[in-house]
């Protein structure tokens, strides 16, 4: 599975009306976190490139027959689609690994293959949603019809660059509307070869664009657009609030945001199996270097089992294998940037200032050359007010506090600005409906951290993570828009 970097075509520039086009003078040259070597760059998309992808979305929409057609027809195409990126899994999961955090043994098993089944999931709602006949008078035919917006604008993150294009593409355009994707300009080409594929497979050209470009300039075109009906972004929750602003001050557009977040793992001294609740504990943590949104970056484990499951998981964080993307063997993730690192090991120092203790990491990986790595890192003696514990690290960070009850336990887990995810471990079910129904967050894993691929369940935040959800159902019914029609039979 290994994979030369050097060996890899890289599909560069705007995808527009089924096309790579190169127009930009401004670029953004792109780096590979695994050795920080500059290996590409993209054009800028200005306000001319931005408003030329949405016109021809716009375009698209209204004279493709895309949301007018069968809405079966539309799930075939999706579907094939869906296979085309399957057949492709070896050459999307180099371009995934290649210039991102996602080691290759990951991204062609895990990213990939979860990609293809999301745009599965998402063909099988486009003939089951289409509104409902009202309760009225019997002289009168109430209707809610539903309808896509048209244009949809997604900004995708750079953690997971093709999940996270399936989370915004697959509902949208299964609903009927065209889109106009901006990746990350940190990982910019992965969401390019998926939108070549989805043209191949049958969806229309136009229907599915991306630009490239950075945020303040690209994505604030993008958001501003009047043709554009709805904004889809997921990233950090400063990043959200500017986007929310740029909407009101041009049409107000509904918005579905996944933010930041700073989950908590509530440990129960009553589980029955602590080995379980360390791996996965420590799953929540590393995995692709905790550079998640729903990462468990907050241990909150009860004081009679503490020092047993802090030996575990010092354990575990020592048998990680850090590496190049590019090699089958890591299974720990790069940061992706030097200035990501710097910003981790920045929160890092002043919470050990503070009175923290690094139980175990807390200093940059040296021992690959060039590279952007953070040893897994395990913070003790925090308290709720360090920086370990309020900021979003976006890093293998995890910070311990203790408690000796419930109230106390529940107390700890609410977090004054973040309430995306969170997981509990507990041997009574009781006492997990009832930290269910305390921890103020979209998502409660019982017994358990992280999804699986049932798309089915949404997934999103309270408070500063967001707003709107991803995935389920409630995804393809929040690319909608809904219409109410009355008619008078007695006329």
């Amino acid at each position: 599975m290994d994979f030369d970097p050097g060996a890899i075509s890289i599909p560069k520039g705007h995808f527009i009306d089924g096309e790579l086009i190169d127009a930009g003078v401004d670029r953004i040259g792109v780096r590979r976190p695994s050795d920080n070597q500059l290996y590409a760059d993209v054009p800028i998309a200005m306000g001319e490139v931005v408003d030329r992808a949405v016109q021809s979305a716009d375009r698209a929409a209204r004279e493709s027959g895309w949301s007018r057609c069968s809405p079966r027809d539309r799930s075939h195409i999706l579907r094939r689609w869906a296979d085309l990126i399957d057949r492709n899994a070896e050459s999307l999961g180099q371009l995934e690994s290649l210039g991102s955090t996602r080691p290759i043994s990951q991204s062609v098993s895990g990213d990939v293959g979860s990609t293809a089944e999301g745009i599965r999931f998402f063909s099988e709602y486009a003939d089951k949603l289409g509104g409902e006949v009202a309760a009225t008078r019997a002289d009168n035919l109430g209707m809610i019809v539903s309808e896509p917006y048209g244009v949809v604008a997604a900004i995708t993150p750079w953690n997971f660059p093709l999940s996270m294009a399936c989370w915004k593409v697959g509902p949208a355009l299964a609903a009927g509307n065209a889109i106009v994707l901006k990746p990350s300009e940190l990982t910019p080409f992965s969401t390019t070869k998926l939108a070549e594929l989805a043209v191949e497979a049958g969806v229309p050209a136009g229907v599915f664009n991306v630009v490239q470009g950075n945020g303040p300039v690209t994505g604030d075109a993008l958001c501003r657009h009047e043709l554009v009906g709805k904004i889809s972004f997921t990233g950090s929750s400063r990043t959200g609030q500017t986007i929310m602003k740029a909407s009101a001050e041009s049409g107000v557009k509904p918005l579905t945001l996944e933010l930041g977040g700073k989950s908590p793992q509530l440990v129960f001294a009553d589980v029955p199996n602590l080995d379980h609740v360390a791996d996965c504990i420590s799953r929540g943590i590393l995995s692709n270097a905790g550079q998640v949104c729903v990462a468990g970056s907050r241990l909150i484990v009860h004081k009679k089992v503490q020092d047993e499951l802090i030996h575990k998981l010092v354990d575990l964080f020592r048998k990680v294998k850090p590496g190049y993307t590019w090699k089958s063997e890591t299974d720990f993730s790069p940061i992706i940037s030097v200035a990501q690192a710097d910003r981790i090991d920045n929160i890092v120092r002043r919470t050990i200032e503070s009175g923290a203790e690094a139980i175990i990491g807390g200093h940059r990986i040296s021992s690959i050359q060039d590279g952007v790595y953070y040893e897994p890192t395990l913070l003790g003696n925090v308290t709720s007010d360090m920086p370990g514990v309020v900021e979003e690290i976006f890093g293998p960070v995890l910070t311990v506090q203790s408690f000796e009850d419930e109230d106390e336990g529940f107390a700890l887990a609410d977090h004054p600005t973040y309430g995306l995810a969170s997981g509990v471990y507990t041997g009574d079910l009781a006492r997990a409906m009832r930290a269910m129904r305390n921890i103020k967050a979209g998502t409660v894993w019982i017994n358990r951290y992280g999804r699986t691929r049932d798309f089915i369940l949404p997934t999103g935040g309270f408070k500063g993570s967001g707003i709107g959800k991803d995935l389920g159902r409630q995804a393809v019914e929040a690319s909608y828009r809904h219409k109410t029609v009355l008619i008078d039979l007695g006329v």
